[in-house]
């Protein structure tokens, strides 16, 4: 990539957890970008928030070294957009997401307004990001407009499970997710901060965001619950990731729950599997596998917690084991660990906008690289 293939970036949404991890992503990353637009809601309008010198650095604006001021969302924002990062709830993608594209921004999406619609492509790029480059699609010779992230315990389940099903294939996982505050942002995870203070000072709990004391608890995931019975966060897991491996006939069980952790989510993940697989040759699988690291020490008890992931790139993988319930070679368990709002949503956002960024067809005369 040229100095000068450089891009306009908009991110909405900037002011929550998901959006402020992305400001750290891109800089980490040194996303090529020239000038940055932070939106949010009237009311977080005027917010600054400081940049610091990696960001600053990758920017042309006079202003560039001074903090950002978060512009409200309007329909004027995104003139001028190359990429736009929704990082905001599912009602605020369907309302603007079709005024960014018409202004000519590609927009990456993290809410679920657009995942499972079949126009609009769920990526991970480590397990599918070939499907969004056009040479590698007959019907879309193009970029598409909208490009829709994962769940956060889709993708951190699918980094795992993908280079099993690559190997010798999956029949069915049953997966249990123990899903940590930043999974419901920043007002979940203020709060969960704010009960273990009140009970280290004897004071009440209070319940302002969750219905309940959320500290020394476990809960059903607080979603919505369905007819069948499954929690929206089940059937999301459920519906994306046959989506994303192109393959309905993979039977999938699902409970998620929420823990109180600050920060990364844990899943538990039992397979069946189509061909046998010791538990020595899926760790060698994993082992070489792009956005996972090992860490399956049996003698020290020493495996994946959301302690030791929160931060990292990449998902924790361990208790790799074979399951005895299930004939020889096909059953495995695997234990992971990923931090929600890094892998779990902002790094792959920015990873879908790299895999736009550097394919030919960014060139397109409705992109403007400066």
């Amino acid at each position: 990539m040229t100095e000068r293939q450089r891009f306009s970036v908009a991110i909405v949404g900037a002011t929550g957890a998901v959006g402020r991890e992305l400001l750290d992503v891109l800089a980490s990353r040194r996303f090529p970008m020239h000038s940055l637009r932070l939106l949010a809601s009237a009311r977080s309008a005027g917010t600054v928030i400081e940049i610091d010198s990696a960001t600053a650095a990758l920017l042309d604006n006079d202003g560039a070294k001074q903090p950002l001021v978060v512009e409200e969302l309007s329909a004027k924002a995104f003139d001028g957009v190359d990429v736009a990062f929704f990082c905001a709830s599912g009602n605020i993608s369907s309302q603007w997401v079709e005024t960014a594209t018409a202004a000519g921004a590609i927009v990456i999406d993290n809410s679920k307004a657009f995942r499972m619609d079949p126009n609009v492509p769920l990526i991970v790029p480590e397990v599918n990001g070939e499907t969004l480059l056009p040479a590698a699609s007959k019907t879309q010779p193009r970029l598409p407009r909208v490009v829709a992230n994962p769940n956060c315990s889709t993708i951190i389940a699918l980094l795992a499970i993908a280079p099993l099903h690559r190997a010798v294939g999956i029949s069915r996982m049953v997966v249990s997710t123990y899903q940590a505050a930043s999974g419901g942002g920043a007002a979940m995870m203020t709060e969960l901060e704010d009960q273990a203070r009140q009970f280290a000072a004897g004071q009440p709990l209070t319940t302002n965001v969750l219905d309940r004391p959320y500290l020394f608890n476990v809960f059903s995931h607080n979603s919505p619950i369905g007819v069948d019975g499954n929690n929206e966060e089940e059937a999301k897991l459920i519906r994306e990731t046959h989506k994303i491996l192109s393959d309905d006939s993979i039977g999938i069980s699902a409970t998620c729950v929420r823990v109180p952790v600050l920060r990364a989510h844990c899943e538990s993940i039992n397979l069946t599997l189509k061909a046998p697989l010791s538990e020595n040759e899926a760790r060698e699988l994993l082992r070489r596998a792009p956005g996972v690291s090992i860490v399956d020490d049996r003698p020290n008890n020493r495996f994946p917690e959301p302690v030791n992931a929160s931060g990292l790139d990449d998902v924790l993988i361990g208790r790799i084991r074979s399951d005895a319930s299930q004939p020889e070679g096909l059953g495995l368990n695997l234990y992971v660990a990923g931090d929600q709002l890094r892998k779990g949503a902002a790094l792959n956002a920015v990873q879908i906008a790299e895999l736009i960024a550097t394919t030919s067809a960014v060139q397109q005369p409705s992109l403007n690289p400066c």
